[in-house]
């Protein structure tokens, strides 16, 4: 079969869907309520210094405009020196205050963030864990990559950068804007002039970022699926002397997401840039309307400093709104895109009556299963009916595509029959839990996986607590123990990733070990001695044949000596049996089979 991977969707949401996004941000935050109320204070707290420090500066400059005055007397001159002292220390105390809650809101914003980025990071590799073969078949590795990564990144920035920073602007802005209109309305309705543009400023770059976002994180996926394939076939590259070309084809993405970095940039710094103009022009003309206003007698100095003062303080604010909108946008574009693997359901998961399998007679039965990989046109199977007793073996052989492996996939339920049924002991293998019939079902595939781990730890991944000895058993029925011995470190000896350290031969061999010391119930054998010599083949059915007596097994594979001494042995074209019987019994039937065993047999007289 042969499955193509495509890029996950990467759709911008709707504007009520990314308010799905928000408030299940906003809910994944009520976790930590307390962390959330004590940075919502401090919010408050650090506004109120924020806005009582425009205050005092207007009280110290109206005291020290009483001393500059002509007042004489003696006692009001030291009155207004020591309110001046007094508005000092009031400040000194606020500032120290602003900054201390500052600090503490900031760092419980960030605390809630990276705990729902923990949280997040573990549901999403739980889910990947759960997700059938079918979904894994159809995405690249690289795209999953990429959204644990950067996504679960710009939700946990979500929190600090938009949630808790929208409570503090909206503090901030709304209590300034009620005190100065409070002390002078024309005044503040003129500060406030730059309101209308901001905030049409802040929904189009809202938009433009959000839907940015998305073409950006698409494209970095597509980077990280590069780079994946390149490590992964580094061999072929260099074998192929295909260097300049895969630089090339990086390059290009690279270029791609650069520009649209650049695009981001420019998006936010131009509403950063027009945001602060419009402010600064309302700030100049509160400054030219005030100053007549302090000519006319109508406000002291001490009233206008205020108002620019409170000006000033909200210039950072409003600063940050771009940032704030940034932050709305990111987190859009990247719960999107999480959540919409999160909301995913496996294809194949445990029924609600499900029970953990008991094997007691190891009788595999399949009653005419046909199945199609999704998106494919025709059946890979048809029809399939079969059965094998315990301590019986089953040959499967065909030409490749005619769904000897998908069989062998079916069994341990990595994908569900399209129709038909498949039992162990009269019962269908969907009565069983998933994670007990995959520890009585063990398949040993031809392209064995390697973890990056000591040739012990790679055997006994099946089962970290089991006995050394049990180990190194289960590598002399894999003829893997001469080699191991041979080794400076012996079982603690590293397994490059993938296995790169080891032979084909070798990693085939201590994938079966891996099998047997499972002791499974029914084991399969995918043409998993393809890179093996027919010798050391030979001995290793020798050492499974009494190991396996009590086994359910069923070998798969184009080389016919490795499966002849089967009970019995299929043969399937079209994703059909066309044969079936014992070795001898097909021979006499002159078929495919026997022009199969004619032509591996002029094979081998040859060399």
């Amino acid at each position: 079969m042969i499955v193509k991977n495509q890029t996950i969707s990467a759709r911008p949401l709707k504007n009520n869907d990314s308010f799905k996004v928000f408030f299940r941000i906003i809910k994944m935050s009520l976790k930590y309520k307390w962390r959330l109320i004590f940075g919502i204070i401090a919010i408050f707290i650090s506004s109120g210094f924020s806005l009582y420090i425009p205050l005092l500066l207007g009280d110290a400059v109206d005291a020290a405009n009483n001393l500059l005055g002509d007042n004489s007397e003696i006692s009001s001159i030291n009155d207004s020196r020591n309110h001046l002292y007094f508005i000092c220390i009031l400040l000194l105390i606020a500032s120290i205050g602003r900054g201390t809650s500052a600090m503490l809101h900031v760092y419980l914003g960030e605390s809630i963030g990276q705990h729902i980025g923990y949280e997040l990071r573990m549901l999403y590799y739980e889910k990947l864990q759960r997700l059938s073969f079918s979904y894994h078949a159809g995405v690249h590795t690289g795209d999953l990559i990429t959204r644990e990564i950067l996504d679960v990144e710009g939700i946990r920035m979500f929190v600090q950068t938009a949630i808790l920073r929208l409570i503090f602007l909206t503090t901030l802005i709304g209590t300034g804007t009620f005190l100065m209109l409070k002390t002078n309305p024309t005044l503040g309705l003129l500060s406030l002039s730059f309101v209308p543009f901001v905030a049409w400023k802040a929904t189009s770059a809202r938009l433009k970022l959000r839907s940015n976002w998305y073409a950006l994180q698409d494209k970095l996926s597509t980077l990280t699926k590069t780079m994946d394939e390149n490590l992964g076939g580094i061999r072929v590259v260099r074998a192929f002397s295909a260097e300049e070309f895969e630089m090339e084809k990086y390059k290009k993405v690279s270029d791609e997401a650069l520009d649209l970095s650049n695009e981001q940039v420019s998006i936010r710094s131009s509403s950063i840039s027009l945001i602060s103009t419009s402010f600064f022009i309302s700030m100049g003309i509160v400054l030219l309307v005030g100053g007549q206003q302090v000519i006319n007698g109508s406000i002291t100095p001490g009233e206008l400093t205020q108002f620019l003062a409170f000006m000033s303080i909200l210039l950072d604010p409003v600063r940050q709104i771009g940032l704030m909108i940034n932050g709305f946008a990111r987190g859009s574009a990247s719960g999107g895109r999480l959540f919409a693997i999160l909301d995913l359901e496996p294809n194949i998961h445990d029924e609600v009556d499900s029970q953990d399998i008991v094997v007691k007679k190891g009788k595999l039965e399949f009653r005419n299963v046909s199945f199609t990989y999704e998106g494919d046109n025709h059946e890979t199977i048809h029809n399939i009916s079969f059965t094998i007793d315990q301590g019986e073996t089953l040959g499967i052989v065909g030409p490749p595509g005619s769904g000897k492996s998908t069989i062998a996939h079916l069994i341990p339920r990595f994908y569900d029959p399209t129709e038909g049924s498949i039992l162990i002991d009269n019962l269908d293998i969907r009565n069983f839990t998933l994670e007990s019939l995959r520890h009585a079902v063990c398949v040993v595939e031809q392209d064995t996986f390697m973890f990056t781990a000591s040739i012990e730890h790679n055997i006994a991944y099946g089962n970290p607590w089991a006995p050394d000895d049990r180990v190194e058993k289960s590598t002399h029925h894999a003829q893997l123990a001469e080699y191991i011995e041979r080794l400076p470190e012996k079982y603690k000896t590293l397994v490059g990733e993938r296995g790169v350290s080891l032979s084909g031969g070798q990693r085939q061999r201590l994938s079966i070990a891996r099998s047997v010391m499972l002791d499974p119930n029914i084991i399969i054998f995918d043409d998993s001695t393809a890179a093996i010599d027919a010798g050391t083949e030979r001995k290793i059915r020798e050492e499974l044949k009494n190991l396996t007596s009590k086994t359910t097994t069923i070998i798969i594979s184009h080389r016919l000596s490795s499966l002849m001494h089967a009970n019995k042995i299929l043969f399937l074209e079209k994703g059909r049996i066309v044969e079936s019987g014992s070795h001898d019994e097909l021979l006499e039937l002159n078929g495919h089979y026997k022009d199969l065993y004619d032509l591996q047999n002029k094979a081998r007289g040859k060399m």
